[in-house]
């Protein structure tokens, strides 16, 4: 069955027209389709973190046609492409943003690259591919048409991927990446509950987290108020990584901890 429902995520923001005209494109070409908006407020140009977004939310969602769109590289050679994964396609640019995403899915099973012009607007724009090339492919997908007809099949193994996150477990340590901070200012670790076990960590009351010449003792709960405010905690969040936060607080804040630092957790 072609799903029907688009989930729509960009960085675009909301104070300019570029949802609501790529919104009119669908609306034109899929007039019965129904749009999910993800979030418009990934932070400009920033892929990881759409990337992150979308792998955290997609599988809660039904099968969807997938548009991303955070694409720093518009206008250039960057292929345009459409991802099988599970019941889902995803559309939009080849620059890791998707991959994730497929993965939380249970893998890219087949990937098109966007050349079909009958399946594109020609506007003379080169600079707008999420209503020119991307959301045309979205909403002819949940109208119909098959991938296929889009272009060119494109070995999964050639798509563009993201680093993985740095992770590293040793006995009674767990030394890992920043992989995103979200509005509230919680920082979540890229480890989880495993990588906790494997260090045998998990039974601690507190750990130690140490950032660069930085060290102190956080506890080890379930829940934002299990300390008081203002406090530090170390949980599990709602995408099962390993988070610092801070009970009405940022953790990134207190902590000055941004994507991409490395924090070490220890007994």
């Amino acid at each position: 069955m072609t799903p029907s429902l688009i989930a729509f995520l960009t960085d675009y923001g909301l104070a300019d027209g570029y949802v609501a005209a790529c919104h009119g494109v669908i609306a034109r070409i899929a007039p019965s389709a129904r749009v999910l908006d993800v979030t418009h407020d990934v932070p400009a140009q920033d892929v990881r973190h759409g990337a992150v977004v979308l792998a955290d939310t997609l599988p809660y969602l039904p099968p969807s046609v997938v548009l991303g769109v955070v694409d720093p590289g518009v206008g250039t050679e960057r292929r345009a492409v459409a991802v099988v994964a599970g019941e889902s396609v995803l559309v939009g640019p080849d620059n890791g943003l998707l991959l994730w995403a497929a993965a939380a899915l249970g893998g890219a099973s087949r990937a098109i690259e966007l050349t079909a012009p009958e399946y594109r607007l020609v506007t003379g724009a080169t600079t707008f591919d999420g209503r020119d090339v991307f959301a045309p492919a979205a909403a002819h997908l949940a109208a119909g048409l098959d991938v296929a007809a889009l272009g060119p099949s494109v070995d999964v193994a050639a798509l563009v991927r993201l680093p993985d996150p740095w992770l590293r477990v040793a006995d009674e340590t767990v030394e890992a990446e920043v992989h995103v901070v979200d509005r509230f200012g919680n920082v979540a670790l890229a480890a989880g509950p495993a990588e906790l076990t494997a260090a045998g960590l998990d039974e601690h009351a507190r750990l130690r987290i140490t950032v660069a010449d930085r060290s102190s003792y956080v506890p080890l709960a379930t829940s934002y108020a299990a300390v008081p405010e203002r406090d530090p905690v170390l949980l599990i969040d709602s995408a099962g990584r390993l988070a610092l936060a801070v009970n009405r607080g940022s953790a990134a804040a207190d902590l000055r901890l941004q994507v991409g630092d490395h924090v070490t957790v220890s007994s």
